[in-house]
């Protein structure tokens, strides 16, 4: 896709599972591609060096998307450095499995600000730079839990259910302006986000650890779990003039395990 040669793309959550595996496609795609990560200086210096090894032109941003000033910040670099952006992808997120009752403000409020907080204040600064392009196209991440409500996940779903308002109300008001914003609502993809909550989810569904993406895929209508690429191709779609008239919407990327 030739489009995407000399375009400026942003993908918070960049360094690792969705993030990285979008920054990586759209970085072979020609695009230039800026990473907002909570990583340290040096363990983003880090990750930009091997990408740089492998081809990807990659750069290195540490951000918390759940601080406004420090979002400001970021965009005022964008402009400064590289100037406006065509694309913006939110992927920064958290997600902790913890029975209803024992959810603490502690857990509501951070999962809150960094899933839905966080990219209401990227979008602002998106939407404004944007703006001066008259174009451009946002990528929200949502999920499946975003879409139906699940046991044990109430801030999560909270938050991605956010998500999807947020995302249908920009469409519609920045539509005439020919900014597009549409979300995507994974299942099951195999991250590093999933190896720190997999016991967690084995024992609210009272298996092993290892069994956990088994069972994902054994309920699954196409019998298995996403892949990076997989979410990555559907990004792509999303940011190409194929998709010029798709706005508003949340693309279900689940294999059929959510129909709605």
């Amino acid at each position: 896709m030739t489009q995407f040669n000399n375009k400026l793309a942003v993908v918070t959550g960049g360094c690792s599972g969705l993030g990285q595996g979008i920054s990586e496609k759209l970085a072979t795609l020609g695009a230039q591609v800026i990473v907002a990560d909570l990583k340290t200086a040096e363990q983003g210096a880090q990750f930009v060096a091997t990408e740089k090894q492998q081809g990807y032109d990659l750069h290195f941003y540490h951000l918390d998307v759940s601080v406004a000033e420090q979002v400001k910040q970021f965009g005022e670099w964008i402009e400064t450095n590289f100037g406006l952006v065509d694309y913006w992808i939110n992927c920064a997120g958290i997600s902790i499995i913890t029975p209803f009752l024992q959810h603490t403000e502690a857990i509501w409020d951070k999962t809150l600000d960094i899933n839905l907080k966080g990219q209401f204040l990227c979008c602002q600064i998106a939407v404004q730079q944007m703006l001066q392009k008259h174009q451009g196209v946002i990528i929200n991440l949502s999920s499946e839990s975003g879409k139906k409500g699940t046991n044990n996940y109430a801030a999560y779903c909270a938050s991605k259910f956010g998500v999807i308002g947020l995302t249908q109300s920009l469409a519609a008001e920045f539509g005439p302006q020919n900014i597009r914003v549409n979300s995507i609502a994974p299942g099951v993809v195999y991250t590093p986000m999933w190896e720190k909550q997999k016991q967690a989810y084995a024992e609210k569904k009272n298996i092993q650890a290892d069994e956990v993406m088994d069972y994902f895929a054994n309920k699954i209508p196409l019998r298995r779990i996403g892949t990076l690429a997989d979410i990555a191709n559907i990004v792509t779609f999303l940011l190409s003039d194929d998709a010029s008239y798709i706005t508003g919407q949340t693309i279900n990327l689940n294999g059929g395990d959510l129909m709605f």
